[in-house]
């Protein structure tokens, strides 16, 4: 079983800080953003990440690569704690596939299909961390006890912000879990089928694999997760997981991310005490 994580993306609302340096690998408290996702997928019974990159961005597969030179050398002047971090770093499973072109979410995804070998897959969506990895185990239960269905992980989000997410429609099949009628892009409050918004993580069937294959490009011009999503709704059922604000951290944006910073930098103090 693969986590994906779509890596392709330009960045843009950080510029110019990621004019050089990619948005990914980005500091959060003491390591870039992807490691925080990358072993979150490992913890949560994927055997490999991948990570769906641009070419460009050698930074992020260099971060992975083994280095034991720079490991010695950190040793020999007695940093073992930052030789063992650059070691973990380089020793965590992690492989690559290549999107040439940005056509979407559906697009970068699909371009992993070889890697996934008709298996359910986790998407990690690299803008949320969730340094508790306790949101993709909870996935895996709830598709095992629906037959292997797909699960969306959601987040209850205020009136004045349904407009900005993906929605799903449905009902509550017990605490926490919801049946997945359908999802709705960005919904005007008044057309909105409940206030769930789709966070970032996803475990999905072989399936959805497969329909990207045929997916035609939607808004933009771009391939969208979300028509596969639906086209699977008519062929098979979608469980999706209601979530906290604590479970996880957004850092799509410039203030997110200096949230998202503070935040886990305090959990840090708080864990040392």
């Amino acid at each position: 079983m693969k986590a994906l994580i779509p890596a392709a993306g330009m960045g843009t609302r950080f510029l110019p800080a990621t004019k050089a340096q990619p948005k990914e690998m980005l500091l959060v408290v003491d390591r870039p953003a992807i490691q925080y996702v990358v072993e979150e997928g490992l913890s949560s019974g994927a055997d490999e990440v991948v990570v769906i990159n641009s070419r460009e961005k050698t930074s992020i597969e260099k971060h992975f690569t083994p280095d034991p030179e720079l490991v010695a050398t950190l040793r020999s002047k007695g940093k073992d704690a930052f030789a063992d971090a650059v070691e973990h770093a380089g020793n965590l499973n992690v492989s690559y596939v290549y999107q040439d072109e940005p056509l979407g979410l559906g697009h970068a995804i699909h371009c992993a299909a070889e890697k996934s070998a008709g298996e359910p897959f986790f998407v990690l969506l690299g803008d949320v961390l969730v340094p508790d990895n306790n949101i993709c185990p909870k996935m895996l239960e709830i598709s095992k006890a629906h037959g292997g269905a797909s699960v969306i992980a959601v987040l209850p989000v205020p009136d004045d912000q349904v407009s900005r997410f993906g929605i799903i429609a449905g009902s509550q099949v017990e605490e926490g879990v919801w049946k997945v009628d359908g999802l709705v892009e960005k919904p005007k409050l008044e057309d909105a089928p409940s206030n769930l918004s789709v966070f970032g993580r996803y475990l999905l069937s072989p399936r959805v694999m497969e329909l990207l294959a045929d997916v035609e490009p939607g808004v933009g011009g771009e391939i969208q997760l979300t028509d596969a999503l639906d086209a699977v709704l008519k062929e098979e059922e979608m469980y999706a997981l209601v979530i906290s604000e604590e479970d996880g951290f957004d850092t799509g944006t410039v203030e997110s991310w200096l949230e998202a910073n503070n935040a886990l930098y305090a959990r840090k103090l708080a864990a040392q005490k």
